[in-house]
């Protein structure tokens, strides 16, 4: 798809610091940063956790239920938030004291999302659940809270998701967007929900001096921070003020070798350099290892991978997950295919296609419809939902949806607005602003797709449909240094509505290839200085071009590792002939 690269303005920076660089200076003011105080990463620059509704009703059931030494049950999700949330708790309420919990997290196809009746009953049947702690999910599970409470159970919601109209009956809910809650940050991950409530029980156990009567040592919270940076990343959420500091501070403590062996064997397995490990890495290195568990398997490998002691049993699971993710990749790569061959078949070009795409095949794997979804939405920059079967032996035959959307449409929003309209097409939907999930019966498949085209037609503005790649502007030839590359590097951390600096310039193209099968690998010049640059998932029909002589390349400015040696490079985001 034909793609806009649009120049950022040129900003005030007035207000910002004097020594830093001022292409620095005006790709921050870009980001919103209007002061020095939204620079500051120390943790004592983080949000009060007593802003949070519910957190001190959640550490009196938390703490009572330790003190009487009653069996707490984590109740997790199966993707890489709910996997860092669990192993969060699990980790926490051990140093905190506690010596009676354990976690139980839904495999995704034999019970789908979150805190449902099935899985309280399993908790206080099966495990002796006296406490539940939801973790990154419960906010909707209304039915699960209340089969629990009818089994004697207290329960905990700590969750992130947007609310819908009726809140669960739970002893306590800790949420930034329940309604209510004045916490700034409305986009905390669910560990990084799970992190302050650590931090506020803590707080609590110390007035009640909890751990001198025990003989503990008062635990330093900060090292669940590399949890909270990873949970935090691999969720995608956006990159305010309180979560980059969480990032931040996460990162600082794993490349100073203050994390888990399970994170440690991630890395080595990602391939990544611990001590020079970027926000960037968790989203496009741990994060899909952990969360190939989920999609394929059994997502308790991922958190027993994070709460391994032993590197060496860490590592053969971190192993067990990349081959995991290798199988993920292999089946995602034939369901695009397929996908694109859905798509040959609706007989549209590019100008009449749809504002938005629904696709289902009956064949397609329900873990990694997500994946397909966003890879789908970013070539041809729709609103995207795949569907896939629900459970082989559900007799309701019905779908599972996960939808990926682009900005200025917001796609839980959009489904709340379907089922508003036509009651009963969806039976379940939740989500955020950019991602969601639903389920339909599979008969409702087509009559689904047609609402959802038509609404989102009328919810779309056509230039929300052009792709555009925001630019910081040229780099002049000096810049392109690894000193440049680095000082970027180090000014983030980067991430969701937080981006990672793009650049464009006018480069003589030297020479190219394809390397891995679908890569452009290049050597470009700029008025004599030459440099390395690679493009990913290239269209091979129009790449390799040797009657190309220039390109105009959208790139960001990259620190490359070969054999322990660093050098620049430019990571091309998108490339066109001149």
């Amino acid at each position: 798809m034909i793609k806009t690269i649009q120049r950022r303005p040129v900003a005030d920076t007035s207000e910002l610091p004097a020594n830093l660089h001022p292409i620095l200076k005006n790709i921050y003011a870009n980001r919103g940063i209007e002061s020095a105080e939204q620079l500051e990463q120390s943790a004592q620059a983080m949000h009060n956790p007593k802003q949070l509704k519910g957190l001190e009703q959640a550490c009196a059931v938390i703490f009572d239920a330790i003190k009487a030494k009653k069996r707490i049950i984590i109740v997790g999700d199966f993707d890489a938030d709910g996997a860092t949330s669990t192993a969060l708790m699990m980790s926490g309420l051990q140093l905190l004291g506690s010596h009676n919990h354990d976690f139980l997290v839904p495999n995704r196809f034999d019970f789908g999302y979150g805190l449902t009746p099935q899985i309280s009953q399993i908790a206080v049947e099966q495990m002796g659940a006296e406490v539940i702690v939801t973790v990154d999910n419960g906010i909707s599970c209304l039915a699960g809270v209340e089969m629990a409470k009818a089994l004697g159970c207290q329960v905990i919601v700590t969750d992130h998701h947007l609310p819908g109209n009726q809140l669960p009956d739970a002893d306590a809910i800790v949420n930034p967007n329940q309604p209510g809650c004045p916490f700034p940050s409305k986009s905390i991950a669910g560990v990084g929900v799970a992190f302050y409530l650590m931090l506020a029980l803590r707080q609590s156990m110390r007035q009640a001096n909890w751990f001198a009567q025990q003989g503990l040592a008062e635990p330093n919270m900060a090292q669940l921070l590399d949890l909270v940076a990873l949970g935090t990343v691999a969720d995608v959420v956006s990159l305010d003020h309180n979560n980059r500091i969480l990032v931040a501070q996460g990162l600082k403590r794993i490349r100073a070798g203050a994390t888990r062996p399970g994170i440690v064997a991630l890395i080595e397995v990602a391939g990544k350099n611990q001590r020079q490990l970027v926000a960037s890495d968790f989203g496009f290195g741990l994060g899909p290892r952990i969360n190939a568990a989920g999609r394929l398997d059994d997502m308790g490998l991922g958190i027993k991978c994070l709460l391994e002691t032993d590197l060496n049993v860490a590592r053969v699971m971190a192993k067990e997950l990349d081959e995991l993710n290798q199988t993920r990749r292999e089946i995602e790569a034939g369901m695009q295919h397929e996908a694109m061959q859905v798509l040959d078949t609706l007989s549209f070009e590019q100008q009449q296609m749809p504002m938005a795409l629904a696709l289902y095949r009956p064949d397609w794997h329900q873990g990694v419809i997500g994946i397909v979804a966003g890879r789908l939405k970013e070539k041809f920059h729709r609103p995207t939902i795949v569907f896939a079967k629900g459970r082989d032996d559900a007799s309701d035959s019905e779908i599972k949806g996960s939808a990926r959307s682009i900005p200025g449409l917001h796609i839980r929003d959009l489904l709340e607005h379907i089922d508003s309209q036509h009651p009963g097409l969806i039976t379940k939907f939740g989500g955020h602003a950019m991602a969601a999930g639903l389920s339909i019966k599979e008969a409702d498949f087509e009559r689904f797709q047609q609402h959802f085209y038509h609404y989102a037609e009328q919810w779309l503005e056509s230039e929300m449909l052009n792709n555009i790649i925001l630019s910081d502007g040229e780099l002049e030839q000096q810049l392109l240094t690894l000193e440049f590359a680095h000082l970027l590097r180090e000014s983030g951390p980067w991430g969701q509505n937080f981006p990672e600096p793009v650049f464009d310039n006018h480069f003589r193209l030297i020479q190219q290839r394809i390397v891995g099968d679908k890569h452009l690998k290049m050597l470009v010049e700029l008025n004599g200085v030459s440099i390395d640059a690679i493009a990913f998932n290239v269209d091979l029909q129009q790449w390799p071009n040797h009657r190309c002589e220039w390109v105009h390349l959208a790139y960001k400015l990259d620190v490359n590792e070969f054999r322990g040696k660093q050098s620049v490079q430019l990571l091309v985001n998108y490339l066109q002939s001149v």
